[in-house]
Order: structure tokens, then sequence, then C-alpha cells
């Protein structure tokens, strides 16, 4: 399926209005053809089937903002971060940076130049890094890619600063990404993510693998390097402590969809969707407050045959017949959203 975004030949280098946000995600859909292949259909007598990964998902991030998408795995979260920066196509959609539409951008050099400015923090540090490869090498591959620096021993010099600038020592450009522990090559990744002067991060559970001493720290240096460059990050997570130290607003997924949006605050002390209301319940109470939680029950529905009406329903507390039979729509007021029967009705 092709995006509508794709028919834009030529992109407009207009310069951004004041105050407008730096991402702009509006309409967005990912769908995947997960049917069988076709003399197996024929002799089977299958149709095909289609996996709805994403489904019209719109939001958007001011500048030096933390943006954070939470949810279940199999939520759609990181097909969500990969097709922000441009690692999957849309199969609809809009995702504009700045103003500029990233699907129209035809030309290579409009679109390098948008390359530049985004960059990825990704899951797993040890597999985003070349094992082949030395540390300097790697941080110095963008630098190199997008000529921002004109010979051998200027980009020694930037490598040596981005070392520092993370937390290790520039004598660590010779080492290989086997020599580091979990916590340090994610390091390494910040520096070779920071090394191309983006604008724009996406950060799709940069701390999960890490031990919890480790992502404190992590995440510390993230809050560091926003504030000192005013970066843009769009952080994804399933962990609600860590999205609730760095997000300003959040966005919570369930099944491809955007179900709440809120401010970081406004969503932890008042969770208005059941579903968000059910992660909340699963944080532990570490402050011993007494308050009654309850067990997560059930789990998220296949995809490729979700449940009619909200996709919630089957686990939902407060369903109805109208819930099972009817998609509900986004209520949206002072910047929040909320996609629910119940809220809508005044039964939550």
């Amino acid at each position: 399926m092709n995006s509508p975004a794709g028919e834009t030949a030529v992109l407009e280098l207009e310069t951004p209005q004041e105050g407008a946000p730096v991402v702009e995600v509006e309409g967005l859909s990912r769908v995947f053809d997960v049917s069988r292949p076709w003399l197996n259909r024929v002799l089977e007598r299958d149709t095909r089937h289609y996996l709805r990964a994403v489904q019209d998902v719109s939001f958007s991030i001011a500048r030096g903002e933390t943006f954070a998408l939470v949810g279940e795995s199999g939520s759609g979260k990181s097909t969500v971060a990969k097709m922000v920066v441009g690692l999957l196509p849309p199969s609809a959609g809009a995702i504009r940076i700045d103003g500029h539409d990233m699907l129209g951008a035809q030309q290579a050099d409009a679109m390098r130049s948008l390359r530049r400015r985004i960059q990825m923090i990704f899951q797993d540090p040890f597999a985003s890094l070349n094992p082949r490869w030395r540390v300097g090498r790697i941080i110095a591959e963008p630098i190199r890619a997008f000529a921002l620096e004109e010979d051998g021993k200027a980009m020694e010099r930037r490598v040596s600063e981005l070392l520092s600038l993370v937390g290790l020592d520039p004598r660590d450009a010779k080492k290989f990404p086997h020599e580091f522990s979990g916590g340090q090559r994610q390091r390494i990744c910040i520096a070779r993510a920071l090394a191309s002067k983006p604008e724009f991060l996406v950060c799709d559970e940069p701390t999960s693998a890490l031990d919890v001493s480790v992502q404190a720290q992590i995440l510390n240096l993230m809050r560091d390097l926003q504030d000192e460059f005013g970066l843009t990050y769009l952080f994804i997570s399933h962990d609600l402590a860590v999205v609730r130290h760095m997000a300003r607003r959040i966005g919570v997924m369930y099944l491809g969809r955007l179900v709440e949006v809120a401010d970081s605050e406004a969503l932890f002390e008042n969770p208005r969707h059941p579903y968000t209301r059910m992660l909340l319940d699963a944080v532990p109470d570490l402050a011993m407050t007494g308050t009654r939680r309850k067990q997560v029950e059930g789990e998220i529905p296949n995809p490729i045959s979700p449940p009619p009406g909200c996709a919630f329903h089957p686990r939902c507390p407060l369903a109805n017949e109208r819930c099972r039979r009817e998609q509900p729509d986004a209520l949206a007021a002072n910047g929040a959203l909320v996609r629910c029967h119940a809220v809508e009705e005044g039964r939550a």
C-alpha cells in the first residue's frame, strides 16, 4: 500500500513558522501482508491476511520536548518509531519534520538533510554496534557520511569530544564493542547518534536491556544532553516509572491505536482510559501507600483478527454492548485525548 503523501514529488524547503512543532505525525498507519504464498492459498482455498500494526496515529512534539509512547509488547510502539525515522515506509499518513514532508522528500539532497537531523537509539546496544569496527570508526561513520568534518584529524578530535560528552575516555576509541559493559555500549550508541548533530532523537526502549542502576545513569545522561543541546525526543518504553522520569507528555497505545494522550502529571494523577488505569495498577507501590492494586488480566488480541468494536473491550471491566459493536472516536480537550465509550458516557 502506498502512502498518499508519497505522491508529492519535491520537498519544499520553506522556513518553519515560529512556535510550530518540530515533529508532526498525522494519520500514520502501517499494514503488513502476512498471507501465505499464492499457491498455498489456491490449494487450501485460503484468503489474504493483513496485520494492522499501526492505525491512524497522530501526535506532535514541540522543540526540546520529550513525548513518550507506552504500552504492552505488540501495541505498535516500535513500528511507529521505525516509520518516524524512515526505516519503515507507512501505508498511510504523513510525517513532517519542521514542516517538511518526510515522505515527499524525493530529492537526494533534501532527504539527506532530513536524515542528518534525525537519529535513533536502539534497544539492544550490542546488536546495533558493528562488532568488527573499533568504537572510533563507529562514532565517526555519521560524521563521514554527512561530510561534517574536512579531514581525519578534525574527525578524531570530534570523536574524542563525543566520547567525553557521554562519560567515556577518548582512548576508548581504539577498543571494540565487546570490550565494554552494557551501559558503556549504550553510551557509545548515544555518542554515535549525536555525531551528526541531530535535532530529533527516537529512543526505542534505550534502557530495557540494562540493569536498574545503569538505567538511571543513562536516563540522567539523556536528560543532561537534552538540556545542553535542546534535543527533541520520541521515547518508546513499556516501563511507566522510566516514562514518568523522562517525558512531559505521554501517549498510551493499544493494538496499534493511541487510546490516551495527556501530560505526564495528569496521566499519572488522573488516568481516564481503563487500559491506562490497568497499566498504572501494575506499577509496584514502592511508597507502600496501601493503595489497592488490580492484577493485569488478559493479553493483547491477535492483530490479524482483532475483536470488533473497541479492541480493549474483552479486557475492560466497563465494557457494554456499544463497546463490543462500535470503535470509539477520539475525544480531545485541552491537549489531551482519549478513545473510550465509557469516558464519553460518563461511566468511567
